[in-house]
């Protein structure tokens, strides 16, 4: 099974443009806690290795990267030269993304409530003058002949518009629903799309909770309940164990849920 790291932060270094990949420094604290009778760590030190192409959908740019909070997910290796990785351990970088700006957020949030509502227009004189000339037509006397044909053709209207009514309501489409799968599933996505947070990487389920799962798969074809993922950035909020399960059983689609980001 190929190693997995995930880092989030920004480049501590300038950006670095070889023949068909660019590369990058990240720093990383150590865990603040260490188990007893081991040593602490204080820093670790990354090299990133990415694509070109893939660093190029991002839009991010020399200046850029060194301000800008990023997700990597990739492998570490060891195998690249020193004098290319100065950082203690290489990352391959199969995920790159760019996670929103917190501060740039708050503050889009905070100038739409300042602004002010705009108040709709009151009507104009001319509109006013034509609403009292109908009012006026609408109250004349109307001989009782004309007022028959006209509740003749106002029924015949009505009658057409429910006819027509009916026929929408017949010809829109049933809802799909997926097939197979458990309650509350909004979507089916490739499981390589999903990116797995550090602190859940950090976890080991419950084995014998994970294996009924396991044997629920098995008997049903199907997975319990949906996986809770971030709409947009498809990163894992709720469900790891069930993330495991399916990486066992090598599913290629899963189940999930969106959260929105806030």
């Amino acid at each position: 099974m190929p190693h997995k790291i995930t880092l989030t932060g920004s480049a501590t270094g300038p950006l670095r443009e070889y023949d068909r990949y660019v590369a990058f420094d990240m720093r990383e604290k150590g865990s603040p806690s260490a188990p007893k009778g081991l040593k602490k760590s204080t820093f670790i030190s990354y090299t990133v290795f990415v694509a070109k192409k893939a660093f190029n959908k991002t839009g991010l740019t020399k200046k850029s990267i060194m301000h800008e909070k990023i997700l990597i997910q990739g492998e570490p290796t060891l195998d690249i030269p020193i004098d290319e990785r100065p950082g203690e351990v290489g990352v391959i970088c199969f995920q790159i993304t760019v996670l929103p700006n917190k501060n740039e957020k708050e503050k889009n949030e905070s100038d739409e409530k300042k602004e002010p509502k705009k108040e709709a227009p009151g009507p104009s004189e001319e509109q006013k003058n034509t609403e009292s000339t109908k009012q006026g037509e609408e109250q004349a006397p109307v001989s009782q002949p004309v007022a028959k044909e006209e509740k003749k053709k106002v029924e015949t209207v009505h009658s057409e518009v429910e006819k027509t009514a009916v026929q929408e309501k017949k010809i829109e489409p049933p809802k799909k629903e997926l097939p197979n799968q458990p309650k509350g599933t909004q979507d089916l996505v490739n499981f390589d799309d999903i990116i797995v947070p550090e602190e859940f990487l950090k976890t080991r389920p419950n084995p014998e909770k994970t294996q009924k799962v396991v044997d629920f798969v098995k008997r049903t074809g199907r997975l319990d309940e949906p996986l809770t993922i971030e709409k947009g950035s498809k990163v894992l909020k709720d469900g790891y164990r069930r993330y495991i399960v399916a990486k066992t059983i090598k599913m290629d689609k899963v189940p999930v849920v969106y959260e929105y980001q806030k």
